[in-house]
């Protein structure tokens, strides 16, 4: 004889939308996206790093001076050099540059 087991399903949590965070998760996602986008910088996946830093810096820019505070100060500077470095206005947008190696 079998013995049936029994499976127990776990409802999926519900997505909160960037624009409904404030306060602490507020704080906690801004980080998460610089770590996020952080990741994709060291992997070399530049089109997800751009779009991850993005986000992180959309909701940066809604932190309060104290709530940017309470993001680890590594992060914050990782997100204004790369912001500035290489992801400012005075760079070559992706897909433009001139033809070349490794493009066909």
């Amino acid at each position: 004889m079998s013995k049936k087991k029994k499976i127990s399903v776990m409802s999926k949590k519900k997505k909160i939308s960037d624009e409904e965070l404030s306060g602490a998760a507020l704080v906690k996602e801004t980080a998460r996206r610089i770590r996020l986008a952080r990741t994709h910088w060291d992997a070399h996946h530049n089109g997800a790093c751009r779009l991850e830093r993005t986000r992180a810096l959309a909701l940066y820019e809604r932190l309060s001076e104290t709530e940017k505070e309470q993001i680890p100060q590594v992060l914050r500077v990782w997100l204004r050099y790369r912001s500035e470095k290489y992801f400012g206005e005075d760079r070559t947008p992706p897909g433009s540059g001139p033809p070349g190696k490794g493009r066909k």
